[in-house]
């Protein structure tokens, strides 16, 4: 079987179970699964399509295993990609106005919202939108948007949105991994989602199996990702590194977990879901990692608009220093997309900028706007995107999967790749 792309990093990153502590252990007897099956079946037939070897062996229709594409596949269309590994990362809540446009001028200079605005300004007022928006998130306007494409800025008819009517958080990534939103998932509940991810589908494959991972500064993710059913490690909220080969920096951060105050019952501070990631990364090297951070949400629930552009400012160094390492890296270099998004908006105005809601009876315009952003070798450069069809937050699924070579159909009926990104 002919597989060229071998590796995927998304915004959010996943940890190893023996590395990780978990809140809880839970296990579970799993039902046979009949597409991993034949796709074993597909590794060993040359390459042939799952048409082709269900005609060949008519016993395999028989036996239940309906069709190859039903979950998770080599999907021969990418097999020309060259990208091998993804990082997949999303950053809570960022406005679309902050990411194309940087400080907002009424809120930086809110007396409200802002403890010291002269130092403020000096870090993030600048006189055009250009130029606030290079001092607010640097590497997004010069190295992604010099080798990538940026997608979402309404002001220039590039518009993306989210398809779940809630534009919450649980809902808001529960479309991003599955594809669609389910109409069940409706707020931040500590539920088990149902529904197959991605993440899982990627770890499935016998060329990926073991080689994902997801750090989040949400505790919630254990609940949207499944640990109960996925078998990838997940490490999230303030769970700590375990294991006999730490860093002497994974033993500081499980200190720091312990020693530093929690500003949020269920998020963690974005540095410590950083560099927990990093070194975890640098040691083992997965080809699909997924890095949440939620600060910029939260502070802006608390009104701390001061702290919302700090935090986006800090994320996206922590982007650049593990874009250089992957580019110090042969087992990385020119071989990993990079993948940039949001989970919901937020509102627009001085008055409802700290919450977000597409919910009839509390609707807050701006919610469900939001942007992505991709760099990679199978993506040319475009830089800001200009008069782009619609794409939506469902789309993220598959078109993460197709860039790492694998096909995903999820539990519904889900989005369509995002061909735009991908030469």
């Amino acid at each position: 079987m002919k597989h060229v792309t071998k590796y995927l990093i998304l915004v959010f990153l996943i940890s190893s179970p023996n590395l990780f502590g978990q809140s809880e252990i839970i296990t579970q007897e799993l039902e046979p699964h009949p597409y991993l099956e034949l796709n074993e079946l597909y590794a060993h037939s040359g390459g042939l399509t799952s048409e082709e070897v269900m005609k060949n062996d008519p016993s395999i229709e028989k036996s239940g295993i309906k069709r190859l594409n039903q979950d998770v596949v080599i999907s021969e269309s990418s097999s020309k990609l060259k990208t091998e590994n993804l990082i997949f990362i999303t950053l809570d809540g960022l406005r679309w106005k902050e990411m194309f446009t940087g400080a907002d001028s009424v809120l930086i200079n809110s007396k409200k919202f802002v403890n010291d605005r002269t130092a403020l300004k000096k870090s993030f007022w600048r006189e055009t939108a250009h130029e606030r928006r290079e001092a607010l998130l640097p590497f997004f306007w010069s190295c992604i948007v010099e080798k990538g494409r940026i997608y979402g800025n309404r002001d220039l008819n590039s518009k993306m949105n989210l398809t779940n009517k809630v534009a919450s958080s649980y809902p808001g990534y529960a479309e991003i991994f599955t594809g669609f939103a389910d109409e069940s998932i409706i707020n931040n509940a500590r539920i088990w989602n149902p529904n197959r991810n991605f993440l899982e589908c990627i770890n499935d494959q016998p060329e990926f199996s073991g080689k994902v991972a997801a750090f989040t500064s949400w505790d919630r993710f254990v609940h949207i990702l499944n640990r109960k059913r996925c078998e990838f490690p997940i490490n999230a909220g303030f769970e700590k590194a375990i294991g006999d080969n730490l860093s002497e920096k994974e033993h500081l951060l499980n200190q720091l977990i312990d020693e530093c105050p929690n500003l949020w019952e269920t998020v963690r501070l974005d540095a410590l879901t950083f560099h927990y990631a990093f070194e975890y990364f640098k040691r083992e090297k997965p080809r699909m990692l997924y890095i949440s951070f939620a600060e910029t949400d939260d502070f802006g629930h608390d009104g701390r608009y001061d702290s919302v552009l700090r935090s986006a400012h800090n994320v996206d160094s922590f982007i650049k220093q593990l874009w250089e390492y992957v580019q110090s890296d042969e087992m990385y270099k020119d071989k990993t997309t990079l993948i940039v998004t949001t989970d919901h908006g937020r509102g627009q105005t001085r008055d409802d900028w700290k919450g977000h809601s597409t919910k009839p009876d509390n609707y807050i315009a701006g919610s469900d706007e939001v942007w992505i952003a991709v760099m990679g070798p199978d993506t040319r450069a475009g830089g800001e995107m200009k008069n782009t069809k619609p794409i939506t937050t469902s789309q993220i699924a598959k078109t993460v999967a197709y860039f790492l070579g694998v096909e995903f159909n999820g539990s519904a009926k889900v989005g369509d790749i995002i061909d735009d990104m991908i030469k």
